[in-house]
This record gives structure tokens, sequence and C-alpha cells, in this order.
């Protein structure tokens, strides 16, 4: 399995670039920006794009999706919870102080316990609100990795500040979805460097106690 990760947009978003070397189809997760650089990725490696898909809908996740859509005819999937925030990019990007970006329709939901397929490899979806009321991580079992979106980074977890967050509700996803997988899972962060489950459980702050 072909696994790129690539930094893009002011906040600098993990955006993950997954391809099966068979089929040569991607899944391409949180196109925030940078379409361009994502395309010269797929073209490296003569992948087409099967599904575009988003664990929230902050601005640095979902500002580039429109424009990847465009230029893949890839279907975008993500949680509905999260269309108001999506609904109102221009708000998001006033935070940024930049241009909103491109909007286009969400194709289809991503709910706790769906399936996305990739070759043999099977992506789960895990409904883990609590950055935002529709944030979803992704566990990818043939690969050992979770994409785990804004809910769990290095050391810590994802701000509750902003509109749908919620403090008690990330923690419970956490416990609940991301601390029951194997203590050797990779964890793919939405920003950063990658981390595991069993040094999150040891040395997170956030979670001790849990």
């Amino acid at each position: 399995m072909i696994h790129e990760i690539l930094p893009v947009g002011l906040l600098q978003c993990n955006c993950s670039i997954f391809g099966d070397e068979q089929s040569h189809d991607a899944i391409v997760i949180d196109p925030g920006d940078n379409i361009d650089d994502i395309l010269a990725i797929l073209d490296k490696h003569s992948l087409h794009v099967k599904t575009i898909v988003i664990t929230h809908a902050h601005i640095d996740h979902i500002g580039g999706a429109a424009k990847l859509k465009a230029a893949t005819g890839a279907p975008v999937v993500m949680n509905a919870l999260d269309q108001e925030l999506y609904d109102h990019l221009d708000v998001q990007a006033s935070w940024l102080g930049t241009e909103p970006p491109t909007r286009t329709a969400i194709d289809a939901g991503a709910s706790d316990g769906d399936t996305l397929t990739l070759g043999p490899a099977e992506f789960r979806v895990l409904y883990t609100p609590g950055h935002t009321q529709g944030s979803i991580s992704l566990w990818i079992p043939t690969e050992n990795k979770l994409i785990a979106g804004d809910t769990l980074f290095r050391d810590s977890i994802g701000r509750t500040d902003l509109p749908g967050g919620n403090p008690q509700q990330i923690l419970r996803s956490i416990e609940g979805q991301l601390l029951r997988l194997p203590e050797e899972t990779v964890v793919v962060p939405g920003h950063g460097p990658n981390t595991t489950i069993g040094r999150e459980k040891e040395r997170n702050p956030f979670l001790q106690g849990l």
C-alpha cells in the first residue's frame, strides 16, 4: 500500500494519500489545500482517486475538496453532523484572514461502522466527536494505521474551544474508540508527527486517568 503524507495549507494539515499498487485506486484524506501538489503525488504513482474523505469540516482539512473533486471526479465523503460547519466556510476563512474556498456538494455520509475499501484494505470509520460534532477517524487494520484527524495528537488532543467542540466528548471518543486499538497502531494525526496508541496511553498528559 502506498501512503504519502503531505502537510498542506497555512496550518499544515496532514493530507494522507493512500494508493493500491494493483488497481491504482486511491483514497485521499483531508485535502485542505495545495491540490496541485496532491495531484503531482497521484500522478507520480499513476493513481486515480476513488474517494475523498474528510475527517471533519474545518477549513484546513476540507478547503481543497471542491478543487480535488473537480480535477478527479471522485466523490466527497463526510459525516453529516459537520455539514453546518462546511456551510460556513466563509466564517472559518475570516478567522484565518483568507479568502473562502469554493464549496462542493458532499456526496455521501460517513457514519460509525461504515467501511471503505481500497484493494484488499478496509478503512473503517470510527465516529469520534468532540473536536467537532461530525469528527471521524479511520482505522486501517491491514496497515496498522489510524488516521485520527484532529482528535488525537502526539502528546495532545484536539482543541474543543471552537464551535461544535466538547472537552468531555472528545475524551470519551478517545477512550471508547481509539485507546481500544492495538498499542502498536501508528497514529497519523491531523497535524504534526506520527505517534502510536501505546505511546499516547503512556505519555499523553490529557489521557492519564482514563
